[in-house]
């Protein structure tokens, strides 16, 4: 059994613009893994978050995941213009096309994270430090939580949250 995602969703009104704030952990990388999304309206209400515990998975695998998982929420929120802002140098500069991707594990969820990316308006990719992505952290350690309190073991495979 693999724990579901948990997300919730504001009932704010909808947003045109926002910013997206994501994070995926592994501890041991490979190890257990979670992803943590936020995503924020510009006046700083909170219009979605979720987390999930992905089962073993590395850290790049998981950042790409919490960034999928935060795009849905986007979309079902309605956002037409979005920040991304990730403390992922690889994931950023991978989606602006500053890094190729290599690893044939990570090309599907970048080519999935493109086509979300390309139903938006207006996309900025933005490189955070570590620091500055508490929120999201949070989540991501969350969700690797969340495999203890569901019963899930380390030999589960990974979930697939969008």
């Amino acid at each position: 059994m693999i724990a579901r995602p948990s997300a919730t969703a504001s009932a704010t009104p909808r947003a045109e613009e926002a910013v997206l704030w994501t994070d995926g952990a592994a501890r041991g990388n490979p190890g257990p893994a979670g992803i943590g999304a936020i995503l924020k309206s510009s006046s700083g209400d909170v219009l979605y978050s979720g987390s999930a515990y992905l089962g073993h998975a590395t850290n790049n695998v998981a950042e790409y995941k919490a960034l999928l998982l935060g795009l849905a929420g986007a979309l079902e929120q309605g956002v037409e213009r979005i920040e991304v802002r990730a403390d992922s140098e690889l994931l950023i500069k991978q989606l602006k096309g500053e890094y190729r991707v290599k690893s044939a594990g990570l090309r599907p969820l970048f080519e999935q994270a493109r086509r979300l990316l390309s139903r938006f308006s207006s996309v900025k990719l933005t490189h955070i430090r570590r620091e500055l992505n508490g929120e999201a952290d949070k989540l991501a350690n969350l969700g690797i939580d969340q495999r203890e309190s569901a019963g899930v073991g380390p030999e589960d495979g990974p979930h697939r949250p969008c």
